[in-house]
């Protein structure tokens, strides 16, 4: 009942048996560079749109915190990777003192651990928080 599907494989191999070596043939003569522009272009499109999409926004995020690490000036108030609100006290090459709390007491924090700097100073953090 079903042997013609099982013999359906064979007839499909002798069919196409006598087109393989005119596809060989093809692809020797001179339109073998467009066949290698064919196979090229998708990786090529693939890199152009990582650029694009990953790596030229980390570098203009990058470049945007490095311009914010420089601009740094005594009297920012700064918030550390940590959490940390301060005040900018001493500024050197790699490190930043900062005076935290309403004692103002002196932390020494690395320049890279500086998240961003705030905008709005708070003169009274307590009645801002109740």
């Amino acid at each position: 009942m079903f042997d013609w599907l099982f013999s359906l494989p064979s007839a499909l191999a002798e069919a196409a048996a006598p087109a393989a070596p005119a596809a060989e043939a093809a692809a020797q003569e001179p339109g073998g560079a467009a066949a290698m522009i064919q196979m090229f272009l998708p990786m090529i499109l693939i890199v152009v749109v990582f650029y694009f999409l990953l790596i030229r926004p980390q570098r203009k995020k990058d470049k945007k915190v490095k311009d914010m690490l420089a601009n740094l000036k005594v009297g920012d108030r700064i918030t550390t990777i940590g959490g940390i609100y301060g005040t900018i006290r001493v500024l050197r090459d790699d490190t930043v003192t900062l005076a935290v709390g309403k004692d103002n007491v002196e932390m020494v924090f690395a320049r890279w651990a500086i998240r961003g700097v705030e905008e709005v100073s708070i003169e009274n953090e307590g009645e801002l928080l109740t």
